[in-house]
């Protein structure tokens, strides 16, 4: 069964529902340890499942290394992207998250890096990391630099990997051909600006649409407060009682497709070091969103739980 497609928003490329995140190539001190030989496997077997686009970004340790060694002959398969605004190295015990610099010269030279260590022409995507905020963004010239690159055909789309509380004003700047999100049934708080940066005509890509994990029964994994309250993936869960409406589903498909049930969203990406987790990852997601009678009640009772 293959994995169903989106077009991504304006740029007109028609992107799987389920992206490959990389970060988890990153390595160690700051991901899990993976040889070079399992990455490429991974890899590689990203692209032969039919998944076709790949996030990556200066700050993931080697992982654009990894992507340009073992990719870089398949390059036309995917649509690739990376960001901009990170450091160009960080000392392996510094702890995240990472200062990051927006003037023009480091989003120049960001651009470059990630062309070299990906071994490619072009990146079809850059991302600004991290959500700057607009004076951020206007004293470091970063858009006019962005704008620059893409005229030379380094980059093709120009994006931004934001969350609130700079989010709205990214939407609002009209600039941005893609916009990156967390969103879950978990960040239901994201769930309006997924639907308002897909109403500008920009495509959405959403990281977190596993939840940061599954909410099993002996991980209460923590998530960002949600409507004004803290609270846990299980405790969220439990409030709602969705294991009532599985139907024989485990938890981490339901979160997936639950996901995949937002209209305005383009891509989902899940990042994993194991391939038996990728292919357990596509095997869900090439089952489309959740029927809508169980998103639906999904929704009522979330809304009833307060989330």
């Amino acid at each position: 069964m293959a994995i169903p497609t989106r077009v991504l928003g304006r740029t007109g490329f028609e992107v799987t529902v389920l992206g490959y995140g990389a970060m988890e190539l990153r390595g160690v001190p700051r991901g899990p340890e993976i040889s070079d030989e399992d990455a490429g496997r991974v890899l590689n077997a990203v692209l032969d499942s039919g998944i076709n686009l790949i996030d990556t970004s200066v700050d993931y340790g080697r992982s654009e290394e990894l992507i340009g060694r073992f990719l870089s002959a398949r390059r036309d398969e995917f649509f690739l992207c990376s960001k901009c605004g990170c450091p160009l190295s960080v000392p392996p015990d510094t702890p995240a998250p990472y200062p990051h610099d927006y003037t023009a010269e480091n989003v120049r030279a960001d651009v470059e890096q990630s062309l070299r260590r990906l071994q490619t022409d072009r990146l079809d995507l850059v991302q600004v990391h991290m959500s700057p905020t607009l004076e951020e963004l206007r004293d470091g010239g970063t858009i006019e630099e962005l704008v620059t690159l893409r005229d030379e055909g380094k980059i093709r789309f120009i994006g931004m990997s934001g969350t609130l509380p700079e989010l709205p004003d990214h939407i609002d700047m009209g600039v941005f051909d893609v916009f990156q999100i967390p969103y879950s049934l978990f960040q239901r708080r994201y769930e309006r600006w997924v639907t308002r940066a897909g109403e500008t005509g920009a495509g959405v890509l959403v990281r977190g649409g596993v939840g940061r994990g599954t909410a099993s029964e002996d991980k209460g994994w923590t998530v960002e407060p949600l409507s004004g309250a803290d609270g846990a993936a299980q405790d969220i869960w439990q409030r709602a009682r969705l294991d009532e409406l599985l139907e024989g589903l485990d938890r981490h498909e339901f979160v997936l497709r639950f996901t995949l049930c937002h209209p305005a969203l383009s891509s989902t990406i899940v990042g994993t070091s194991k391939v038996a987790h990728l292919q357990r990852n596509v095997e869900m997601a090439a089952r489309g969103p959740l029927p809508d009678d169980v998103y639906d009640e999904a929704v009522r009772r979330l809304d009833a739980a307060g989330e």
